[in-house]
């Protein structure tokens, strides 16, 4: 349940006197001096691209959180765009620090700047979502041909790279690898499918010792002196689908530790998934509070009203 005071610590928006250099459906991005960013996950929620008008409390301490968890995870195997998550040693003005603390502390890192791919780095382990829509139509997934008669939710012998667009407005665009190539060059596409792949399955192998299952993911990369580094997100409930592994049955839509709460109470609705965004019930806003939250404990063993 989700209490008063977590209702009113949520933010939907950031106001910090710095210069803010970005807005995305859920982050607000200053500029640190030359070379350094400040990214603020507010409790923004989207779907199908959309940002909705209520946030959901703790949702972005959660995504900051699990994140930093990630890059602890993947420490020391790829390069990394964080320098610190500590508020204090952020080298900010220190009438910010006291002014926004709330706004900063346990939702914000400092971080390196790079030069984003121009496409979104998506892997898929089970034939779901987007992909299983594709999939009824065509027999394909991303111009990847699948056999005859899979099953919703079925898992792949191999993880698929299935690349997409990064949409500035509306809705991002599966592509093909080919078409990845085309967009960013053939290195740094064969680069980022491979890290994409060992990612994911680094991050479900250790899910799968918490009880949870990844369906599917997507990592951002950006290139800093000529190398490929992970930015932004790391297995997320806004970038992954995690199913419980207890519950699991093929054929059919899986429960979910992610905003596919929010996304499935959507499709009951006749939206046609434009702004403005139907505003949420009060239930479904706690219901994907807490499965953040729950995710978050499965996935470190800690409690994040405990850690933030």
């Amino acid at each position: 349940m989700v209490n008063n005071l977590e209702k009113s610590d949520a933010i939907l928006e950031t106001h910090l006197p710095l210069t803010r250099v970005a807005v995305g459906k859920v982050r607000d991005i200053y500029g640190v001096g030359n070379d350094k960013l400040l990214i603020i996950t507010t409790d923004r929620l989207s779907a199908f691209d959309v940002v909705l008008p209520h946030p959901i409390p703790m949702k972005g301490k959660v995504l900051n959180q699990i994140t930093l968890f990630w890059q602890d995870h993947f420490k020391g195997w790829i390069p990394q765009h964080l320098i610190t998550s500590n508020v204090d040693q952020m080298g900010l003005p220190a009438e910010v620090v006291k002014k926004f603390r709330h706004e900063l502390e346990g939702r914000s890192m400092l971080v390196q700047k790079a030069q984003p791919l121009e496409i979104e780095c998506v892997v898929r382990g089970y034939i779901t979502g987007s992909g299983w829509k594709d999939y009824l139509k065509t027999g394909k997934v991303c111009g990847h041909t699948l056999p005859p008669g899979l099953k919703q939710c079925q898992k792949f012998p191999e993880p698929l790279f299935t690349p997409s667009t990064k949409a500035k407005t509306g809705h991002d665009i599966n592509i093909d690898l080919g078409e990845a190539i085309r967009i960013v060059g053939k290195d740094l596409a064969m680069q980022a499918r491979d890290l994409t792949v060992q990612l994911y399955k680094k991050g479900q192998e250790y899910a799968a010792s918490k009880g949870i299952m990844i369906a599917d993911t997507k990592f951002e990369f950006g290139v800093r002196d000529g190398k490929l580094m992970l930015i932004d997100e790391i297995l997320t409930p806004d970038s992954s689908r995690f199913w419980p592994a207890d519950k699991y049955e093929v054929g059919h839509d899986q429960p979910s530790f992610d905003k596919q709460i929010v996304r499935n109470y959507l499709e009951t609705l006749s939206w046609d998934k434009r702004p403005p965004a139907p505003e949420l019930p009060q239930d479904i806003i706690e219901k994907t509070s807490a499965a953040y939250c729950e995710i978050y404990r499965r996935l470190t063993g800690k409690d994040i009203r405990e850690v933030c």
